[in-house]
């Protein structure tokens, strides 16, 4: 605790005063253009990885970047989402994974939770990814890890198409969703490429939008 009050007051001291006046602007409001829903791991950082500055994204981060379809007792995951849409306006959403991911690994090998069950309340919500998922043949750990992790992003994605606000803005073309996935190691990341149907270099093709329909599937 003692290096992140150090962080902090490091921050006042030397962070702060160079960004004075971006804070000034954003004491009074905020207009991201980006709704960015990643893991709550402390290996991703979104601001890290798209290098963005304070107020240009609106971050969800629960563990395994997870979007529950909507519901008649909406949660805080939609409670974001609605306001990111309907009231921020934001232009573009993604949902984000990685490598390793502690979540994907539990879904995907099937760890005992009995301990946790709040956790395994909440991954319940990727058992459409793990069908899928299982599905499939793997070459080993790591490979059905990522496939679990990728078909995870796609499953996200399609539950939030659930949601009115989204639903709405894609309707009237203000919005779209794209599916990243995050390499800790390398620091490479793939995006989703829907005419192709699988995960692609995002170097190769950054202007890729995630357009779901039912013949977008990682292979």
């Amino acid at each position: 605790m003692q290096d992140i009050i150090a962080g902090t007051l490091k921050f006042q001291r030397e962070a702060y005063p160079e960004r004075a006046e971006l804070f000034r602007r954003l004491a009074g409001s905020q207009s991201p253009a980006t709704l960015f829903i990643a893991c709550s791991d402390s290996r991703v950082v979104p601001e890290l990885l798209t290098q963005r500055e304070p107020g240009e994204l609106f971050v969800i981060r629960n563990a395994g970047n997870i979007v529950p379809g909507y519901g008649q007792e909406p949660g805080g995951v939609s409670a974001s989402v609605e306001y990111a849409v309907a009231a921020l306006g934001v232009a573009d959403i993604v949902v984000c994974g990685h490598s390793d991911c502690g979540a994907m690994t539990a879904v995907a090998c099937g760890k005992d939770l009995t301990g946790m069950p709040a956790v395994a309340g909440w991954l319940r919500h990727a058992d459409c990814a793990k069908a899928i998922s299982d599905a499939g043949e793997h070459a080993g750990h790591d490979a059905k890890v990522n496939a679990m992790a990728r078909e995870n992003v796609i499953a996200q994605l399609a539950n939030l198409r659930t949601h009115p606000a989204v639903a709405l803005a894609l309707r009237q073309g203000r919005l779209r969703l794209h599916g990243w996935m995050y390499d800790i190691a390398s620091g490479d990341i793939q995006a989703l490429d829907p005419e192709q149907g699988r995960f692609v270099p995002l170097r190769d093709c950054p202007q890729t939008a995630a357009m779901l329909n039912d013949a977008v599937r990682q292979p």
